[in-house]
């Protein structure tokens, strides 16, 4: 194929593309969603050469609001975090003779806010610290993983960190028994 028929088909494709419509709607949980085929209560959103030049548009779900049509109070100050990050042992890092002792730090962006909890799962079963420093006993030579999450004062997630997985290794010597 000749590259000018080429450039003509991505030229094609890419006008389609820069006409095409965007819809948004929130559902009834406030996760915010995107389409290109219109959905009941769904509001259509500029895509075009300018908007998408001057930098993301930043969405927020609507306020919650009360059965007589009135924004909660708690909606409008609904505190979140931004970010969740396990720092130490990194992902994929490998760790050499920590003699059964892991020390792990994460963090958290904001701060950890009063009342909240910091729950951790190492390889997978849950338990409950509390700072974002600490130290995980019995970890022995394997490839481990580890990840972190806020809870609020009442159990609800807040926010939660990717997975990190991470290998322990001992040194031996030879011919010691």
């Amino acid at each position: 194929m000749e590259t000018r028929a080429i450039l003509a088909l991505l030229g094609i494709f890419v006008a389609a593309v820069a006409t095409a419509d965007v819809w948004r709607w929130v559902d009834e949980d406030g996760v915010v969603h995107f389409s290109d085929t219109p959905v009941e209560g769904a509001e259509r959103i500029d895509v075009s050469e300018s908007s998408r030049t001057t930098g993301a548009r930043v969405f927020t779900p609507p306020p919650r609001v009360a059965s007589d049509g009135q924004a909660t109070p708690e909606a409008e100050e609904e505190f979140r975090y931004e970010s969740l990050t396990v720092v130490s042992p990194a992902a994929e890092e490998t760790l050499w003779n920590i003699e059964g002792l892991l020390s792990v730090s994460l963090a958290v962006t904001p701060g950890l806010q009063t009342g909240h909890q910091v729950r951790v799962y190492f390889n997978g079963e849950p338990r409950m610290v509390n700072s974002t420093s600490f130290t995980i006993d019995e970890v022995w030579r394997g490839v481990h993983n580890i990840q972190a999450e806020v809870l609020d004062e009442t159990g609800k997630l807040m926010i939660r960190s990717q997975p990190n997985r991470f290998y322990v290794q001992q040194t031996t010597i030879l011919g010691v028994r």
